[in-house]
């Protein structure tokens, strides 16, 4: 390859390289505000009813911004999105320490600022991930190398961002880690505003429609693409049962068996260690391997651990276990991500991907609410069983499900055509 031929080729990279280390820096701000702001609140409050609010109105945009948002990342843009929501997090987050040190902030300033921080989270993330499809094919990377990219750099930010949290807070304190988490959001907008291109389709299509009709439109096509609305259907079902595992099964189980934090704290690194070494080894052998099967398998081995759970193994096997779960679940997002990508259509992605985001994000504080109740009632055993039943219905009904036979129809790296409600 010659001197020139190199160059060129290392130009068509650099937006997809760059898209990734924005997504990194982005994501691992999140998760520096999750674990700062709850530290900052409890500091400066004392009151666990008070982190809590702040906690709700933590999630509670995100739900409303992935449906609301994802018709407004298709009329801004998707670079333009991007690097909105990034700068409007970033100020909301630098204004709380802010606010704080000079002036004095109010327990409902506070909120505010959360929700309006926490607001453009899911729109930002939804831009980046629309402009992956375009920039891989610039690149001339193939969509799952892409889409597992991606994905592993989500769970490698959650893995070091909390942990990198943690001990910023202990070294620095709470304030001035939130100063860093709004800087990380800055260094996120500033990257994709220099080296990612704006894409000529992102803004091309027609205005007239209103934005109701735009949120419709993301709704029409999912009911109209059975391949897209059973995986939706599949990840609300799947999020409605594991979001509980982490954030009540296992808080419960390790609280009984050891009552140790330390204990509870393998078990996350168990999990997102396997899921990033999922994600890594999708990305290299991924475009071998036949969606569908892979897709169904990979689903009924997560299913697997709430059985090991039930019957309450030594804690070793259960490491082990939350470890196979989690490169198992590595693969999920990326296999899913580069359908989407394949089938859903440039000029439909950011309303598509907003309306299936918020679907998923629905399921999860209910989840967590009926399987606390449950636990109370029946005890962890028979609730972990029965959700270990139901996980294992659903994703058996994937082998019979005549939409989930496509995924081994798409074709790869092939454009999906402009769509309109009416087609």
């Amino acid at each position: 390859m010659s001197a020139a031929m190199a160059e060129t080729a290392m130009r068509q990279r650099l937006p997809i390289f760059a898209l990734f280390a924005a997504n990194a820096i982005s994501l691992t701000g999140n998760v520096l505000a999750v674990v700062a702001i709850p530290w900052f609140v409890l500091q400066t409050t004392g009151s666990a009813t008070q982190t809590g609010i702040t906690g709700f109105f933590t999630v509670l945009p995100i739900v409303v911004a992935a449906f609301f948002g994802g018709s407004l990342v298709d009329r801004l843009g998707f670079k333009r999105a991007s690097i909105s929501a990034d700068l409007t997090s970033g100020v909301a987050i630098a204004l709380i320490p802010l606010l704080y040190q000079f002036f004095g902030l109010a327990f409902w300033q506070l909120l505010l600022l959360v929700f309006i921080g926490n607001l453009l989270d899911a729109p930002g993330n939804t831009a980046r991930a629309a402009l992956v499809p375009d920039l891989a094919k610039l690149a001339n990377m193939r969509l799952e190398r892409a889409a597992a990219t991606i994905q592993g750099i989500e769970r490698g930010s959650r893995m070091i961002g909390a942990p990198l949290a943690g001990i910023l807070i202990t070294v620095f304190g709470s304030t001035i880690v939130l100063w860093i988490d709004a800087a990380t959001f800055l260094a996120s907008a500033l990257i994709v505003a220099a080296f990612i291109p704006r894409l000529a389709h992102a803004t091309s299509e027609k205005k007239s429609e209103s934005y109701l009709a735009e949120l419709t439109d993301g709704l029409w096509f999912i009911r109209r693409d059975g391949l897209i609305l059973a995986l939706t259907l599949t990840v609300m079902v799947t999020n409605f049962l594991d979001s509980p595992s982490g954030s009540v099964i296992m808080p419960v189980y390790v609280k009984e068996a050891s009552g140790s934090a330390v204990d509870l704290g393998l078990f996350f690194a168990a999990l997102g260690g396997g899921s990033l070494l999922g994600a890594i080894v999708f990305g290299a052998i991924g475009h071998r391997l036949p969606k569908r099967i892979t897709f169904i398998s990979l689903f009924i081995i997560m299913g697997l651990r709430f059985w090991v759970l039930a019957f309450a193994p030594s804690f070793p096997i259960l490491l082990v276990a939350w470890f196979i779960t989690g490169l198992a679940a590595g693969p999920i997002n990326p296999i899913m991500a580069t359908i989407e990508y394949e089938r859903i259509p440039a000029n439909m992605r950011g309303r598509v991907f907003g309306t299936m985001t918020a679907g998923a994000y629905l399921a999860i504080p209910l989840g967590m609410l009926l399987v606390g109740f449950s636990i109370e009632q029946i005890g962890i055993q028979w609730t972990v069983l029965a959700m270990g039943a139901c996980y294992l219905v659903t994703t058996l009904s994937l082998i019979i499900n005549p939409a989930i036979r496509e995924m081994d129809r798409v074709g790869n790296d092939k454009p999906a055509r402009e769509f309109s409600i009416g087609d």
